[in-house]
């Protein structure tokens, strides 16, 4: 059975994209703990991302990267955090979020609930970032 993030990724449940290659893509967190929280994930189910190859985890980790140096050009924060929990959803995914603090890097902070025209902003933003580093992100 699909996991949930194929199902968006395969558009049966609406995702809000920033990102998609023949590899990855990144969608807006409907949990966020910070405006622009991010996920980075294979199209390729990969359960945990140990069992990924190296390849792959290398092309993650670079377009985690990117997501990162463009989140701190729309959004200012002071450092840009990186989780890989594994414990959510049986597909591996990096959770990339802006942060200005150390204690705002936690998943006690995750939002119950979303604002759509938030998630839409913060997605306007990092997109128009990533023109502007030379990238061409999902619409």
């Amino acid at each position: 059975m699909a996991t949930i993030f194929t199902r968006i990724i395969d558009g049966e449940i609406p995702g809000t994209f920033v990102w998609r290659d023949d590899r990855c893509v990144a969608f807006m967190s409907i949990n966020p703990m910070a405006t622009g929280h991010t996920l980075v994930v294979p199209i390729e189910e990969v359960d945990h991302w140990v069992d990924a190859s190296p390849e792959l985890t290398a092309h993650l980790f670079e377009v985690t990267r990117i997501i990162g140096e463009a989140q701190r050009r729309a959004f200012s924060p002071e450092r840009v955090g990186v989780i890989i929990a594994g414990y959510e959803v049986p597909h591996t995914h990096i959770h990339v979020v802006p942060t200005n603090e150390m204690s705002e890097l936690s998943f006690a902070n995750a939002a119950a609930t979303f604002d759509r025209d938030e998630l839409t902003a913060a997605a306007a933003s990092i997109r128009r970032a990533l023109r502007d580093m030379g990238h061409t992100p999902a619409e």
